[in-house]
């Protein structure tokens, strides 16, 4: 009775495990292109290892372009990557400005690997206030808030649709890829940066 009792609990913890690890878990790629063949896309990334992805038959190519701070706006649904807090407020090293098409992308408040200890936010702007050349932006997303400082240091960048042929061998690209079960990525979108731009998400 209690070897049954066991083998039960193991399988009730190995279930439960299982249903907690992400089937096709997220691997963001950064780098630089170096080729795109097909729907196949190649990629020099940050360690000087080549990554091969696989780009959907529909795939979408998003450009990265160089934006200012006035171009953050109440309304605006933001995406944001930030390290430490000074005043309650989280350091903005960059916001990326979503279109109105992309509102909802990625919604929450969650940790990220652009540096150590770096989180991402996207939500939409409720509020923006100046200080001094700074400004705080607060925050909504569903379930929370936050305010955001963003900096003269900030980089801000926004997007615009591109056609492919903007993936060009050396061009900067950021990939949310998903890993499939044979350990090969794939995605559905590429963001290219445009005039030299680095993708600083």
């Amino acid at each position: 009775m209690i070897r049954a009792m066991a083998a039960l609990l193991v399988a009730v913890v190995s279930a439960a495990t299982l249903a907690q690890t992400p089937t096709n878990p997220t691997v963001r790629v950064r780098g630089t292109v170096e080729k795109l063949e097909g729907q196949v896309l190649t990629v020099k990334a940050r360690d000087g290892q080549s990554v091969s992805v696989k780009l959907a038959d529909n795939f979408v190519v998003m450009g990265v372009q160089k934006a200012s701070i006035a171009d953050i706006d109440s309304g605006k649904f933001i995406g944001t990557t930030t390290v430490g807090e000074r005043d309650g407020a989280l350091i903005a090293l960059e916001v990326h400005v979503f279109p109105e098409n992309m509102r909802g992308t990625g919604e929450g408040h969650y940790d990220w690997d652009l540096r150590p200890d770096s989180k991402m936010t996207n939500a939409n702007v409720a509020s923006v206030v100046n200080m001094g050349s700074d400004r705080v932006m607060t925050v909504q997303y569903k379930g929370g808030e936050k305010k955001i400082l963003v900096t003269g240091d900030t980089v801000v960048v926004s997007y615009v649709p591109v056609d492919k042929s903007e993936l060009t061998p050396g061009a900067h690209v950021f990939i949310g890829t998903q890993k499939q079960p044979d350990g090969s990525l794939s995605a559905a979108r590429v963001n290219v940066g445009l005039h030299g731009q680095v993708p600083p998400m």
